[in-house]
């Protein structure tokens, strides 16, 4: 079976995704109508619409204003999700938690955020990772660029809950390269082979320049390396501005990269908006190569 990208035509930036079972749940940013939206999939690249998983913000936050979900599942058994929303009391972005029985929801706010780090302009795009030994940590970017300030990637670990922080946070990386830009954003800790990799997104969202790279680690909470050869996904004729993506490996071994991108005619535009691809992402001499963005047909993934 081939297929060809995007994958979802429709806006729907800042993919988050959780594999349960043989269901792939994707979580993004709000749309006109929902605060988060998801879909679901069985092998990448058909897609469902199932509505919005979160039908109340936190009383700390403003509705209408929800980005970058993503959820973890708990030794528990329960769901809890991350969310980026703008907060009540100041002009910043802060990082939310609610929690659910299920992974389609509905989720239930807590009711204060996270994380704020209002002196460093907010916090946004929180990525939770279960390292090998169970531990659980929380990724995020704190938003310096709004205030003219660097932005850097932080870890710090969490509760067994998922619903506290827990210890001293760690700054990981800075937007300190030239492609950066004034922001990077969008952390996501992989664990491929032994070895850690944090991805990430950086430049303006709304333009060409922002692109994908990422950085070798020595441990879940670092140091981390920047990789050389950054960036790895950058636009092409079919896709502008390719970033926060997703990386899903399956039973096969395979890895798959889940991102957004605009139409190259309608950056910053509502109208698609930022779609939904998905490309293939292969391991060379311990370095992730993407292979895309693809517009031609390309083999679809194995779910085995």
């Amino acid at each position: 079976m081939t297929y060809s990208n995007p994958v979802y035509t429709k806006n729907f930036p800042d993919p988050g995704v959780l594999q349960v079972d043989n269901t792939f749940y994707a979580y993004g940013t709000n749309s006109p109508i929902e605060n988060i939206p998801l879909l679901t999939s069985t092998d990448l690249v058909h897609w469902t619409e199932k509505g919005d998983v979160l039908p109340e913000v936190g009383k700390w936050a403003k509705t209408g204003d929800t980005w970058a979900p993503e959820v973890l599942r708990t030794d528990a058994g329960k769901y809890v999700m991350y969310y980026t929303a703008s907060w009540t009391e100041a002009y910043r972005q802060c990082v939310g938690t609610a929690v659910a029985d299920t992974p389609d929801g509905p989720f239930v706010p807590t009711d204060e955020p996270l994380i704020c780090q209002d002196d460093e302009g907010g916090s946004i795009d929180a990525n939770p990772f279960r390292d090998t030994d169970g531990t659980l940590y929380l990724y995020w970017k704190n938003d310096g660029n709004r205030i003219g300030e660097p932005t850097h990637l932080y870890v710090q670990k969490l509760s067994a809950d998922g619903l506290s922080l827990v210890g001293e946070r760690t700054i990981l990386l800075t937007n300190d390269k030239p492609w950066h830009g004034a922001v990077i954003e969008a952390p996501e800790m992989v664990l491929h082979d032994g070895r850690y990799y944090l991805f990430y997104s950086a430049n303006a969202y709304d333009s060409d320049k922002y692109a994908v790279g990422y950085a070798t680690c020595d441990s879940a909470t670092g140091p981390c390396h920047d990789a050389p050869e950054n960036p790895i996904l950058t636009s092409s004729p079919g896709a502008a501005g390719p970033g926060h993506c997703y990386p899903v490996t399956l039973p096969d071994g395979t890895t798959w990269l889940l991102y957004h991108a605009w139409q190259p005619a309608a950056i910053g535009s509502a109208t698609p908006g930022r779609q939904l691809w998905l490309d293939r992402l292969d391991w060379i001499d311990g370095k992730p190569v993407v292979h895309g963005p693809t517009a031609d047909p390309q083999p679809a993934p194995s779910i085995g």
